[in-house]
């Protein structure tokens, strides 16, 4: 045998091993995927669903906190019984001063838009229902101000509280579910921002 021939010899026995070891479509594949399959199902639920993708609020897709609190118009407001419809639950400081004056005046402009996204809007603060009918009165706010004297509602959002709460706005969708979490918010556009979420949802 001279040496091209040889060459060839080689090259055909490589080939050949080759096919061999590769897996058939029948058999190994299906016990290779098989195994897979089961490893991943092994896989504790805590284990891939601990943390949340980096940037997105832990609160976000988790049910929403449920509250029973009364409203400035005289109406008790129970969280759990608004599922089947979008609620935007906005926690702000006081009522009368001017950001939260700012906030909830943009909202009140937005009003219409709101309303035919068929969203419910809430207001939340310590301050007193004697203080949200006023402040309510003074600007026609038409929507629900709720009130959180100790913080305990905001608390559990994750609301920080020093005798107000942070100001924080929450989406919440009709399954119950936190849909959207603002930690900063911005007064001057928040009402846009927030009429984006709504008609994005529609």
């Amino acid at each position: 045998m001279n040496h091209s021939t040889r060459v060839v010899g080689s090259i055909c026995c490589a080939f050949a091993l080759s096919c061999t070891t590769s897996p058939p479509s029948g058999g190994a594949a299906t016990a290779g995927r098989a195994e897979s399959v089961s490893t991943a199902a092994s896989v504790p639920p805590s284990a891939s669903s601990a943390a949340p993708p980096t940037g997105v609020d832990p609160l976000t897709g988790k049910p929403a906190p449920d509250f029973t609190a009364p409203a400035q118009d005289g109406s008790t407001v129970h969280l759990g019984a608004l599922k089947g419809k979008t609620v935007v639950l906005y926690f702000y400081p006081k009522d009368e001063t001017p950001g939260c004056t700012k906030e909830a005046c943009s909202f009140r402009d937005a009003w219409e838009s709101i309303v035919k996204t068929g969203a419910i809007l809430i207001g939340v603060s310590a301050d007193t229902n004697d203080s949200h009918q006023s402040f309510a009165a003074h600007y026609k706010l038409p929507f629900l101000l709720i009130t959180d004297p100790d913080g305990s509602i905001g608390r559990t959002y994750g609301v920080p509280f020093k005798g107000h709460h942070k100001r924080q706005t929450f989406v919440i969708g009709p399954d119950g579910n936190v849909r959207k979490v603002y930690r900063e918010v911005d007064v001057t556009v928040h009402a846009q921002q927030i009429l984006g979420d709504l008609t994005a949802s529609n």
